[in-house]
C-alpha cells in the first residue's frame, strides 16, 4: 500500500494550481466547476475576502505521498461566525451557547460564500481515489479534534458524498434550490413551448415589460471583460448588498482577480439604459451549468431582476449547450420562470453528545418538511401537464456539451 501523509496548509498559494486542479476538475482544467479551481479559490485569498480576519480562515487538507506529490485535498476553514454559508446553524450556536458551551470556531468545508454545489473531497484522477477520500475525511475529523472544536460542517455536497458521510456518523441534512433544465432547447421561444399557456404567457410580459425603458442587454465575457465593467457591477453589487443584505462579502479587488485569472469562465450580463449601466448579473461557466452569482441595479425597473438573473441566463445556456441553471440560493418566485426544486446536502459533524443528539432529532423533522415541499412544488410547477419533469431533468443530466 502507497504510504500517505495528511498535512494542512493555511495558503492555497502554498499548494501549486496544477496539481490542485488535477484534482478539482477532471484534466486539471477549471471548466468542470469553476468554484473549486485554485485561481478562484487563491483569488477569495489573495483579495483579503478569505482570511482571518474576515472570520474564514483557511486550513486546506492535502493527502500527499511519500514523495510530496498531491493525491487529494479538502477546501478547509475554521470560522468563528456563521456567515456567508447558506446553511443556516447559528440557531444551533444559540443552543450550545444557552447550554455553556462554545460552538465557535468550528471548520467549515465548502466554498466560501458560494452556494453551488460540488465535490469537497478532491481526489486527483488515476490514484485509488476512493482509499483517499476516506483518508480525507478521517483527516478532517482529526483536524476537529486536534484543534478542539465544536464541528465540521460539508455544505452542498453531491448526494452520493452525503451519503457516504452519513455513513461515517455525520448528521444528514437538505435544503432546495432552484434550478433550469435544458431540454434541448434551440431557442427560448423552445423553453416557453414546454410552459403551459397562461405562464408562458407571464413570461412573455413580464420581458417585454423588463425592457420597456429602452434598456439594452449585453453579455461581456472572456477577453471583452474590462475593468470599466467591473467597477459598475461592484457598485450594483454594494448598493444592493448595502440596502438588502447587510455588508457584501466581496470586495473590488476580487473581481479584477478573477477576471484576470479566469476570464472564459465568466459571463457578466449587463443592462444599460440612456448610455450607462444600471445592473448586471455575474455568472459562472462550468462544463455543463451556469452558475448565476451576485446581482446589483442602481435603478429599480419592474422585471429586471428575473430578465437578467433568470430570463437572461437561460437564453445564455441555450446559446452555449448548457444543460442547467443554477440562479443560487432560495427563491422560490423562480418556480414560476420555470426553475425547479432541487434537493441540496449538507452533513454534519459534532463532538459534543448532547448538541449531536438534539441536532440529529431536528434534522429528522427538518428533512420531512423539505421533501414535503419539494414535493408540493413539482405539483405545481409551470410546465404543461404532458411534460414530465423527472423526464427533463434526466435529459439534461445525459446531454454532452
Amino acid at each position: 500500500m502507497t504510504e500517505r501523509f495528511i498535512k494542512a496548509v493555511q495558503r492555497i498559494a502554498d499548494v501549486a494550481p496544477t496539481a490542485w486542479n488535477a484534482c478539482a476538475n477532471p484534466g486539471g482544467s477549471i471548466a468542470g466547476n469553476p468554484f473549486l479551481a485554485h485561481e478562484f479559490l487563491h483569488a477569495l485569498e489573495e483579495s483579503k475576502c478569505v482570511s482571518a480576519r474576515t472570520g474564514w480562515q483557511p486550513f486546506h487538507l492535502l493527502c500527499e505521498d511519500a514523495g510530496g506529490a498531491l493525491l487529494g485535498c479538502v477546501p478547509m476553514y475554521v470560522k468563528n461566525h456563521s456567515q456567508g454559508e447558506y446553511v443556516f446553524d447559528s440557531g444551533w450556536a444559540q443552543a450550545f451557547q444557552r447550554a455553556g458551551g462554545a460552538y465557535y470556531p468550528k471548520l467549515q468545508i465548502s466554498v466560501p460564500f458560494t452556494p453551488a454545489t460540488g465535490r469537497r473531497l478532491l481526489a486527483a484522477p488515476g490514484t485509488d481515489q476512493a482509499e483517499i477520500e476516506e483518508q480525507l475525511i478521517a483527516g478532517v475529523i482529526s483536524a476537529a479534534r486536534q484543534l478542539d472544536v465544536s464541528s465540521a460542517h460539508f455544505t452542498f455536497l453531491p448526494r452520493a458524498d452525503w451519503a457516504r458521510l452519513g455513513q461515517r456518523g455525520f448528521l444528514q441534512r437538505i435544503d432546495q434550490q432552484f434550478h433550469w433544465h435544458n431540454n434541448g432547447y434551440a431557442t427560448f421561444d423552445g423553453f416557453l413551448e414546454d410552459l403551459a399557456s397562461k405562464k408562458r404567457k407571464n413570461l412573455k410580459r413580464e420581458r417585454r415589460e423588463a425592457l420597456a425603458d429602452d434598456i439594452e442587454i449585453e453579455w461581456v465575457t472572456g477577453g471583452d471583460l474590462r475593468e470599466h465593467h467591473w467597477d459598475a457591477f461592484y457598485a450594483f453589487y454594494m448598493d444592493t448588498g448595502n440596502r438588502k443584505w447587510g455588508t457584501p462579502y466581496l470586495n473590488r479587488a476580487f473581481f479584477s482577480l478573477i477576471s484576470a485569472a479566469m476570464p472564459e469562465r465568466i459571463v457578466l450580463i449587463m443592462a444599460k439604459r440612456a448610455g450607462r449601466y444600471i445592473a448586471g448579473a455575474l455568472n459562472f461557466i462550468g462544463s455543463d451549468t451556469l452558475f448565476g452569482r451576485n446581482w446589483g441595479a442602481i435603478e429599480e425597473h419592474r422585471f429586471l431582476h428575473f430578465e437578467v438573473c433568470y430570463y437572461q441566463a437561460i437564453d445564455f445556456a441555450i446559446e452555449r449547450g448548457l444543460a442547467h441553471v443554477e440562479a443560487g440560493a432560495q427563491g422560490s418566485h423562480k418556480v414560476a420562470r420555470g426553475y425547479l426544486p432541487e434537493p441540496t446536502y449538507s452533513a454534519h459533524w459534532i463532538a459534543n453528545k448532547g448538541l449531536r443528539d438534539a441536532v440529529d432529532r431536528y434534522l429528522v423533522e427538518e428533512r420531512r418538511h423539505v421533501e414535503g415541499d419539494i414535493e408540493w412544488i413539482e405539483a405545481h410547477t409551470p410546465f404543461k401537464s404532458s411534460v414530465d419533469i423527472d423526464d427533463l431533468r434526466a435529459i439534461a443530466r445525459t446531454r454532452i456539451t
